[in-house]
């Protein structure tokens, strides 16, 4: 920790109750908890976090939940929501919800489970039911969003009858909720990672022989622990895939999507006719990683992308170009052409 005290002394802050932490939770020392507030089981507090709970106030925030860089949690000392156990709270937080940068959430507020609340909103006086997506710049206040909503961008939803008119949310507004989740998620495991002795130390090695002029692709037995974050570690050090394409493969996997691969030459790249690899049905991320790493060996003087396919919705999301005719280094991300139609964040296309 920084410091000892995340507060400065006022009259009651001897009397504060202190934050009680999962042990499974992430975090991080410049972060700031004060007061009674429950932290669930693999969250993750980000930097420069302000989560401050005033006396008489108790905050919550659920399991697998985000609360990202820079975001603020505080509420009035008056006005209480019913958590789902029932009991008043000044904050309540529900599961796998994303508190994105630079979001406020102040109480009275409730949040429930799956949703997403985009940079630099603010949400106060409000009540928010599961599976919301609020988007960016958004000022919730004073009204009670129905599950499974969607607010856009700039939007000020201040009266009943604003928030009655919300479409619901579909199954594209959650690709972006969805990227910024995984990148987060992968953050935490990071992050416990850089503190676990036993799993910090292979990685360590391996990036010393690599400044050190050693080939990180010649180190085939890596030390392994038994736990995921570990396994993601070393999944990274034997493959010869670009760690960010390894990301996003993990990234699309953890979202109940397949892998598609696709490659093309030159002349076809040109009028868009790309040629299918080898498809795999795995949804192991070993055995996705090295189906990608053969399709990619196979066509080295090609282009060569990757994609997420939605086997429920027949859709294929979140293209990524990955190899370029020329490239060095297999599977490097190669950055997306001018041309929409190769954008790495492509919308869903049906198959």
């Amino acid at each position: 920790m920084v410091s000892g005290s995340a507060a400065p002394p006022s009259p009651w802050s001897k009397s504060l109750p202190k934050p009680k932490i999962d042990e499974t939770a992430y975090v991080h020392s410049f972060s700031s908890l004060v007061g009674d507030v429950t932290i669930g089981a693999n969250v993750t507090i980000a930097p420069g976090t302000s989560i401050r709970a005033q006396p008489g106030n108790s905050f919550h925030i659920g399991t697998g939940t985000q609360v990202q860089d820079g975001a603020v949690i505080h509420g009035l000392e008056q006005g209480k929501v019913e958590g789902d156990d029932r009991s008043p709270y000044s904050v309540w937080i529900g599961k796998n919800t994303s508190i994105t940068h630079m979001a406020l959430i102040h109480g009275p507020a409730y949040v429930g489970s799956d949703c997403f609340i985009g940079f630099r909103s603010t949400v106060f006086n409000a009540h928010l039911g599961d599976g919301c997506v609020v988007m960016m710049h958004v000022l919730i206040q004073d009204v009670s969003l129905p599950p499974g909503k969607y607010v856009p961008s700039g939007s000020i939803i201040t009266t009943q009858q604003q928030a009655d008119r919300l479409p619901n949310v579909q199954a594209s507004d959650r690709q972006l909720a969805a990227q910024v989740v995984g990148v987060n998620d992968a953050l935490r495991s990071g992050y416990h990672c850089a503190e676990n002795l036993a799993c910090i130390t292979p990685v360590r090695t391996q990036l010393e022989k690599t400044f050190n002029g050693h080939s990180a692709l010649s180190d085939s037995s890596p030390a392994r622990d038994s736990s995921s974050s570990t396994s993601n570690f070393s999944q990274m050090q034997n493959t010869r895939l670009d760690p960010a394409v390894v990301e996003r493969v993990r990234q699309l996997l953890a979202q109940g999507l397949k892998i598609g691969t696709e490659h093309a030459d030159p002349r076809r790249f040109k009028i868009n006719a790309w040629n299918s690899c080898t498809p795999s049905q795995s949804s192991r991320e070993g055995e996705v990683l090295a189906g990608l790493e053969k399709c990619v060996a196979e066509h080295s003087g090609d282009y060569v992308r990757l994609f997420g396919i939605d086997t429920r919705l027949k859709q294929r999301v979140s293209e990524l170009i990955i190899q370029r005719p020329g490239d060095a280094a297999i599977g490097r991300v190669s950055a997306p052409p001018s041309s929409s139609s190769h954008s790495s964040y492509s919308r869903p296309q049906k198959l």
